[in-house]
């Protein structure tokens, strides 16, 4: 994954397919980094853990999965987020 603006991050899939997501939010919680991104659509929103190394020279990220640490991070994004309701 490289970064192509700053707030605009490119994923590639497994299947090797490039994906923009704009950044919306980041947060740190438990030395963590959480990002919420969205597509260029902007109809969802996900939320992805830095998982890389602190010596790596580009992140990974990895989808945040379990109900209840989406639902956690949710309420963290929707408080630094004031105008928007997240929906689980």
């Amino acid at each position: 994954m490289s970064q192509k603006r700053e707030d605009v991050l490119v994923f590639q899939t497994e299947d090797g397919n490039s994906v923009e997501m704009v950044i919306l939010e980041e947060t740190r919680i438990n030395g963590c980094r959480y990002i919420l991104v969205t597509d260029e659509e902007e109809e969802e929103a996900y939320i992805f853990r830095d998982v890389s190394s602190q010596d790596a020279e580009e992140a990974i990220y990895e989808p945040v999965e379990e109900e209840s640490e989406l639902e956690a991070l949710g309420k963290v994004f929707a408080e630094l987020l004031d105008d928007t309701e997240i929906v689980y």
